[in-house]
């Protein structure tokens, strides 16, 4: 269930259910959980919820994002190897229209040259690679951050454009 307070979507793709167990020298010792209660404890300091969703099936995160997306905040998405391929999420994405961030636990520019090619690129807002999951939190603070800044919905051009307290 939904709540009525404001929330977070995060979305994690295939094998991410695997967290802390597949290949920790790549991916980290965290449990999906783990991620997941991290980024629940960033959002409550800003009294927003977190929806977190894990699928191996491209369409069922097709779904959760076409359900959940439209009232949310944000997405945060980790896409694992749909990233690579996953053309109706990417298109799902741009339908929704809301700030979504990428993440990727390990870097994937340094990987096989498989992993570089990005679909999602042109739809999300930003991507962190290759800052374990920390990644999540820090999507989440930009997420939370550019949105208290932003006086009108679906403008978030004044918050882009303070980075660093410099204009971009």
């Amino acid at each position: 269930m939904i709540s009525k307070l404001p929330y977070l979507l995060l979305i994690n793709g295939p094998n991410l259910n695997r967290l802390g167990v597949r290949e920790p020298g790549i991916y980290g010792t965290e449990s999906l959980t783990d991620v997941e209660r991290s980024v629940r404890t960033v959002a409550a300091d800003y009294g927003v919820e977190v929806v977190a969703f894990q699928s191996n099936h491209e369409g069922k995160l097709v779904d959760i994002i076409q359900e959940h997306g439209p009232a949310s905040r944000g997405i945060i998405i980790n896409p694992g190897a749909l990233a690579h391929y996953g053309y109706s999420l990417r298109d799902c994405l741009a339908d929704i229209d809301r700030p979504t961030i990428e993440v990727h636990i390990s870097n994937v520019h340094r990987r096989e040259a498989f992993r570089q090619n990005l679909v999602l690129s042109e739809v999300v807002r930003g991507q962190i690679v290759g800052l374990g999951t920390l990644g999540y939190k820090l999507a989440a603070l930009y997420l939370l951050q550019t949105k208290l800044m932003d006086t009108a919905e679906g403008n978030v051009s004044q918050a882009e454009t303070m980075q660093g307290g410099e204009e971009h």
